[in-house]
């Protein structure tokens, strides 16, 4: 069975959005890429900052409410319904719950051919990305790094650590059938 869709995990700043523009210029079939940043920016921005949705604190934790767990499911099953209806899909994102974050696609993914990617990056590394980058609340990455990887399962693991983006992609297209 060919691979339908690719779901990269790993934290704030650990370099998954270079790694899936990266992907998507050297696979040879075209492939969209959704990601949960899109997501939350979708979001009413009432929900951006409130307990029912995404509540990011001054230290960079991230709390999720009822709300957003609602919307994060409809948004799972549409995405699998692109891929089932034959596009292929690359999905960037942040698995604050670890193994639970993993278990909820894999309850939308049902019997689809998925490749599984974790990107790890040094917290003190993706921190400086994070300064870098300005668009973050700082500690976010360093809250992150290893959490988002807890009992989650991998077909293939990449680290941004010193690893360029482009050379990420290569190892992971080589893996994609």
């Amino acid at each position: 069975m060919a691979t339908r869709m690719i779901i990269i995990n790993g934290g704030s700043s650990s370099g998954k959005s270079g790694i899936v523009r990266c992907l998507q210029a050297v696979l040879p079939d075209p492939w969209l890429a959704f990601g949960v940043d899109s997501f939350v920016d979708a979001m009413p921005a009432r929900m951006q900052a409130s307990d029912a949705g995404i509540e990011i604190a001054a230290d960079g934790g991230v709390s999720i409410g009822a709300d957003f767990r609602a919307l994060e499911a409809a948004w799972m099953e549409g995405v699998v319904a692109m891929a089932r209806a034959g596009a292929r899909v690359i999905i960037d994102d942040v698995f604050l719950g670890g193994a639970s974050s993993q278990q909820r696609w894999q309850k939308a993914l049902s019997e689809l051919d998925v490749l599984w990617v974790g990107v790890r990056c040094e917290s003190t590394v993706a921190a400086g990305r994070e300064v870098a980058r300005g668009d973050r609340v700082q500690g976010m990455a360093a809250s992150q790094a290893d959490v988002v990887h807890d009992g989650v399962i991998y077909d293939l693991e990449v680290d941004t650590t010193h690893t360029e983006s482009l050379v990420c992609a290569r190892t992971i297209a080589a893996c994609v059938s």
